[in-house]
């Protein structure tokens, strides 16, 4: 999941917020001890991969994602696995009847991770373009953004981005960013390890979806800003969430990642995703991947689209 994300100051511009400091992560570094058990299952839970360029090579047939889809049919049948997520927000049908209770408005949950996915895992709006089924285990695969970008704000960067266990980010890749907000008392952190707590190891969970595309380009939407962690009102918030990115989709659904392919996540997540992208620069992306409370420096991978009716909510419209 990677997972979802708040609303956010008018035009997010570079150099219109302050830069990410080290001090803030100073500040927000989880100081209580959360347990080696908890951090292992929020490992399993996310159903994090990475991209690697050797991985990249071999190309995953029709047949083989097919065969994945048959996988996971089966082994969720009659398991009582509630509704999935990645989803195409545009498609509103499904029968899945595991229904649980819409988590509250983020304002009253506490943020705690901020990840990406290297292309969107959700479907619909301005990211319906396939990128492919690519090896069957994450990379290379998902939808991007449907525009075109200028030839300037395409010129390669110099450097690797993001690319601490894996392929390097470039001006024009699509990315999904996933704000997890939890009903625990907690504070932001590396993994979904942080949105657990002693006392509530089920808590509530959001995610706040927002499809970014990325530029070499100064005057673009600063990373630094759309990821900023403020203090409000008790509750630990990313404010700078985009606001103008059209009305979010919000659906009942699970945690994401390509651990899932042919496996049903047990989480619960109540999802809103935005169907416009924002275009972000890539130096700023950059800049987050090498100093971040949570510890991100990479792209994780994306979960195969569920399609299957009886493993999708009913979206109400």
């Amino acid at each position: 999941m990677a997972i979802a994300f708040n609303p956010r100051a008018p035009e997010l511009q570079a150099g219109k917020f302050p830069k990410h400091n080290s001090s803030q992560n100073c500040f927000l570094k989880r100081t209580n001890t959360m347990k080696n058990n908890q951090f292992a299952m929020a490992l399993a839970l996310s159903g994090v991969a990475v991209f690697s360029t050797a991985a990249s090579a071999k190309t995953a047939s029709d047949a083989e994602v097919a065969k994945q889809r048959a996988a996971l049919e089966a082994n969720t049948n009659g398991q009582g696995f509630g509704p999935q997520s990645p989803r195409d927000i545009e498609q509103t049908y499904g029968v899945n009847e595991r229904s649980f209770g819409m988590a509250p408005n983020r304002s009253q949950l506490n943020l705690c991770n901020i990840h990406f996915h290297k292309n969107a895992e959700h479907r619909g709006g301005e990211y319906t373009a396939y990128a492919g089924n690519g090896d069957g285990k994450g990379s290379n695969t998902g939808f991007v953004y449907n525009g075109k970008l200028s030839s300037a704000q395409l010129k390669p960067v110099r450097g690797k981005v993001c690319a601490a266990k894996g392929d390097t980010l470039q001006a024009g890749d699509t990315l999904e960013v996933h704000y997890v907000f939890s009903s625990a008392q907690i504070q932001p952190g590396p993994t979904l390890g942080a949105c657990l707590a002693d006392s509530t190891m089920n808590p509530g969970l959001r995610v706040e979806g927002q499809v970014i595309v990325l530029a070499n380009d100064r005057n673009a939407i600063d990373f630094n800003a759309l990821a900023k962690v403020e203090n409000i009102n008790g509750y630990f918030q990313a404010p700078n969430i985009p606001w103008n990115t059209g009305v979010p989709i919000e659906y009942l659904g699970s945690t994401t990642g390509p651990s899932y392919n042919e496996q049903g996540s047990p989480l619960q997540v109540s999802w809103s995703v935005r169907p416009e992208v924002a275009v972000v620069d890539i130096n700023s992306v950059a800049d987050w991947c090498n100093d971040n409370v949570f510890d991100e420096d990479h792209a994780h991978g994306v979960r195969n689209l569920v399609t299957n009716p009886k493993l999708l909510s009913p979206i109400s419209s």
